[in-house]
């Protein structure tokens, strides 16, 4: 239903080529044969655009395309085989006959294929939960005969990079074994557990990502985590959870507390409301299993802060303290100040696990800038490309645009509206705007759904020399860019922009 509130999402039941294929289908059932050579005429134009303007878009590389997987490889062909068996039964029938049924199985492909995928989702299912349950005895199994120590790692933004943060700390000293890139669903943990988990890794660290109540829950049954790590929480994936508190029990991380054992230790976001609530309004375990990590001491009960932040193009500073009295120097090639938090959480950790401050510091040294989701590459023409392009979040979207201020020419934005924020959508993107006016000299946004709130925000009539658009042709986009920056002007892509952008705009 999300989805239909979309642009993209609409243009399913409501674009003109929809309108056409309709009012074609109501001719021939009220005019019988009457206009049968028109409509026939009308419908091979329309189809004959209707190639042309998908080949257009993939060769000119504007389509996003599928990741195949054994899934997505069975539904394509079968749906290619229903309207493969649906196209044989229509070629018995009339001219007239034929004609109708193709209009009708077109304006329906998205109802069809949808009904399928409902058709075979048991069987996904089932096969889902026979791994599921293969993992769970996969992991009683490895640690009835070894120490392994598991982390789960939650929350609305920040779980990749603190997931990525600390498996790099934390294997100066240990075997560890963390899940790949984004891969946080149940299955794909399940999955890591499967086919990489051995006997002989020491600590375990899962990702675990969540779209509706419950799901969290699942993956900590099977990996029985005894350490629990929520990153941050915002409204992302509202659309999805249908509430905060369905939110707030998944990746606000009040599934992860309550499956921790009672042995078990939580670490929170001191500078997110919604983590200290969690261990505030819960008496799952004492005080002192309970850590605070923040940018500074003002929040009460931080285990460590950091002080003396520096912001560079390529890296950050800072000095961290803990509550024991440790001070040390750290440094990190990581971009953007936000990202400070993550490392402290991944410090915190690794303190936990008897790492000293001087051997956390040493494996900071290894931690590539890639492993904060943000990458600065050298663009054309000498334009700073900050590729943030994975995916996006209100306050990831807020703290990328803040990293932009280390750059003392024009900066640019260049992101879709956000989405699956449920009934806080309208708000968000008015701030969003406003953070734009702020910092960026131009923004472009790439999808229609909420320009208008971000218009809103940035308020252009008041502010001189700066531009928001609305474009989402690469091409377009690209002229763009380059004919409004220089050499030393800075562009973030944020949020899942076009590949083919972030390739026109690189070198």
């Amino acid at each position: 239903m999300d989805h239909f509130k979309t642009q993209k999402g609409k243009k399913l039941l409501l674009s003109p080529g929809q309108a056409i294929k309709l009012v074609l289908v109501l001719v021939l059932i009220f005019f019988k044969g009457d206009f049968f050579i028109y409509v026939y005429y009308v419908l091979f134009i329309a189809y004959v655009l209707e190639v042309g303007f998908f080949a257009y878009n993939f060769f000119g590389k504007l389509l996003k395309r599928p990741k195949w997987t054994k899934k997505t490889i069975f539904l394509f062909l079968v749906s290619c085989a229903f309207f493969g068996m649906f196209a044989i039964v229509a070629s018995g029938q009339n001219n007239q006959n034929q004609v109708f049924w193709i209009l009708i199985a077109d304006i329906l492909t998205f109802a069809v294929i949808s009904l399928l995928i409902l058709l075979f989702q048991p069987f996904f299912v089932i096969a889902r939960n026979l791994i599921l349950r293969k993992a769970k005895e996969q992991m009683e199994k490895i640690k009835s005969v070894s120490g392994l120590t598991v982390i789960a790692v939650t929350g609305s933004y920040g779980k990749t990079s603190t997931k990525e943060f600390l498996t790099t700390i934390l294997s100066k000293k240990f075997k560890v074994l963390a899940t790949k890139e984004h891969q946080n669903s149940e299955i794909g943990v399940a999955r890591t557990v499967l086919n990489e988990l051995k006997p002989s890794h020491q600590i375990f660290i899962a990702e675990v990502g969540a779209y509706n109540k419950g799901k969290v829950k699942q993956v900590c049954q099977i990996i029985q985590p005894r350490i629990g790590v929520v990153t941050g929480v915002n409204e992302q994936h509202m659309a999805l959870f249908g509430s905060m508190e369905n939110l707030l029990s998944a990746e606000g991380g009040g599934e992860l507390l309550e499956m921790l054992p009672e042995d078990g230790t939580i670490f929170v976001n001191g500078e997110n409301n919604h983590c200290l609530n969690l261990i505030k309004q819960s008496a799952k375990l004492p005080p002192e299993r309970e850590k605070i990590y923040a940018l500074s001491n003002k929040v009460v009960g931080a285990d460590i802060w950091a002080e003396a932040i520096d912001v560079k193009k390529e890296s950050v500073s800072f000095v961290a303290t803990d509550k024991t009295g440790n001070l040390a120097n750290f440094e990190a090639s990581v971009l953007g100040g936000h990202n400070v938090q993550n490392l402290l959480g991944a410090m915190l950790i690794a303190s936990e696990f008897g790492m000293s401050f001087g051997e956390i510091s040493e494996a900071l040294r290894e931690i590539k800038p890639a492993q904060s989701g943000m990458v600065l590459k050298h663009g054309k023409h000498g334009i700073n490309v900050v590729d943030s392009s994975y995916s996006a979040n209100p306050d990831g979207a807020m703290a990328d645009m803040e990293y932009l201020k280390v750059f003392p020419g024009k900066r640019v934005l260049v992101m879709p509206c956000l989405i699956e924020l449920g009934k806080e959508s309208k708000k968000i993107h008015v701030e969003l705007g406003k953070k734009i006016a702020e910092i960026c000299d131009l923004a472009i946004i790439t999808t229609k759904d909420k320009f208008k709130e971000i218009q809103q925000g940035f308020n252009s009539d008041i502010l001189e020399n700066k531009r928001i658009l609305l474009c989402k042709n690469p091409q377009d986009i690209y002229s763009t860019v380059t004919s409004f920056c220089k050499a030393g002007d800075a562009v973030l892509l944020e949020g899942r922009v076009p590949s083919h952008l972030i390739k026109l705009l690189s070198e």
